[in-house]
């Protein structure tokens, strides 16, 4: 798993609940550059994207990564996003969130990838 997150406390955090809801947190990026660059060192199989970063976008930085695979994901913004800005498919979890609420964006990402699997 990816965190992509500008905020260290944050990142620090998230990274902290991810690992003990027993995810293998990878790497971790605050930029834009450094996100593109941990998913080909990283090979993530599910990224935290935090929609805006102050070093280029998020959701710029998705979408440069989907052109080669695609690789579930989350947004999580404190800015209301929509998902049609995004895709009409794209999860979306808005800060400040629960546990619990991750827990199901993180379902919710992996279930969709899985439809996305040729059968």
């Amino acid at each position: 798993m990816l965190v992509i997150e500008d905020e260290p406390i944050i990142a620090t955090l998230l990274a902290e609940v991810l690992m003990e809801l027993g995810h293998v947190v990878s790497g971790v990026a605050a930029t834009e550059a450094e996100a593109i660059l941990a998913v080909s060192r990283c090979r993530p199989d599910l990224m935290i994207v935090d929609a805006r970063l102050r070093q280029g976008s998020g959701v710029a930085a998705v979408s440069d990564i989907l052109k080669d695979g695609f690789i579930p994901h989350v947004f999580v913004s404190g800015d209301r996003l929509t998902r049609a800005a995004l895709s009409p498919d794209a999860i979306v979890l808005q800060k400040p969130f629960q546990e619990p609420d991750l827990v199901r964006a993180i379902a919710r990402a992996l279930s969709a990838a899985k439809l996305r699997q040729p059968a």
